[in-house]
């Protein structure tokens, strides 16, 4: 169903318990040695420019989606563009807020209003595994920065490109070089298998990195020193994301194989960490006829009205569940 099962890595546990001592109230802007840890991350993975970047350590990235809206002080009145099928707290956060959530995937079809305050993209996508071309993304900066909208793009799967190689909304081929108005969100749930210690990061536009700062200070929003020292020491070590990575993409492979000779179609799918599939029924018929054989998936309907005959299967099994999938969809 999405929920990392991999043992979290030696060199993260062991930075975590280092740090286990730790009486004083930990810095809401991260240490000084995470900071630097994030931008050097963000500058090979995102293709960015350290200078003029803002980062700010996060409580996993599903907080700062919840609450990014209420955070630039977006409300009623306000718009919220979000993907027509997506991750649902886009969606809440707004609502949290007051704000008026419209869903599309094309900015033409939101109109010439004035309202929208914040539009989210998600590249890879969740659920799809839709990679978003760079070119795509850069007209959605160019318009929101033309109405004076801010672009959040979460990109939590953006290391897990498959058959296509994803773009952070941070590349100079989106951005311009400029971070103005951009804010990428990156998690280390599913890259380190740290779902369960809540470490997540944005990074871009400083002005709206000390906004966000200034608010989370006085809201509590404050990642725990032992957390912290474990992130930096997650973000450093690209040996164990590897390995993680390619754990995923054999599993991949395994699933695929297994779904499809069992009659279904794999849409998008390009990256990320989910398959989206579909045999062509309502959704629930799906998850229904999956069910009897012990087979656990999402509902399409779950991530928007379009999705009503899609269902969203994870990598986030052991080799063992994975393998009993596929000799389920053979019997």
């Amino acid at each position: 169903m999405g929920t990392p099962v991999d043992p979290v890595p030696e060199v993260i546990r062991r930075a975590l318990a280092d740090a286990s001592d730790a009486p004083g109230y930990p810095l809401t802007a991260g240490t000084p040695a995470l900071r630097a840890a994030i931008a050097a991350w963000v500058s090979r993975a995102c293709g960015a420019s350290v200078d003029s970047l803002g980062v700010l350590p996060t409580i996993g990235s599903k907080e700062l989606v919840a609450w990014l809206p209420t955070l630039l002080g977006i409300g009623p009145g306000d718009v919220v563009v979000v993907p027509s099928i997506a991750y649902p707290t886009y969606e809440d956060g707004a609502r949290l807020a007051g704000a008026t959530v419209v869903r599309a995937d094309s900015l033409t079809s939101v109109g010439p209003t004035s309202r929208v305050r914040l539009v989210w993209v998600n590249s890879p996508g969740n659920p799809t595994g839709r990679v978003l071309p760079a070119a795509h993304l850069k007209k959605v900066v160019d318009w929101a920065r033309e109405r004076g909208a801010v672009v959040a793009s979460d990109e939590c799967y953006l290391p897990l490109g498959w058959s296509a190689e994803p773009v952070s909304v941070l590349s100079p081929q989106v951005s311009g070089g400029s971070y103005a108005g951009v804010l990428a969100v990156h998690s280390l749930s599913k890259r380190s298998n740290l779902a369960g210690y809540r470490a997540g990061f944005v990074a871009g536009d400083p002005a709206l990195v000390a906004e966000l700062l200034k608010v989370r200070k006085h809201a509590g929003m404050i990642v725990p020193a032992p957390v912290q020292a474990a992130m930096v020491a997650a973000l450093e070590d690209e040996r164990h994301a590897e390995e993680q990575r390619e754990r995923y993409r054999a599993r991949r492979e395994v699933l695929a194989a297994a779904f499809t000779g069992a009659g279904f179609t794999v849409e998008h799918s390009e990256a990320g960490l989910y398959l989206w599939l579909t045999r062509g029924e309502d959704c629930w018929d799906t998850v229904d006829w999956l069910a009897r054989r012990g087979i656990l998936v999402a509902a399409g309907i779950f991530y928007g009205p379009t999705a009503g005959q899609h269902v969203r299967v994870a990598l986030t099994e052991s080799d063992e569940h994975v393998a009993a999938v596929a000799g389920r969809l053979r019997a």
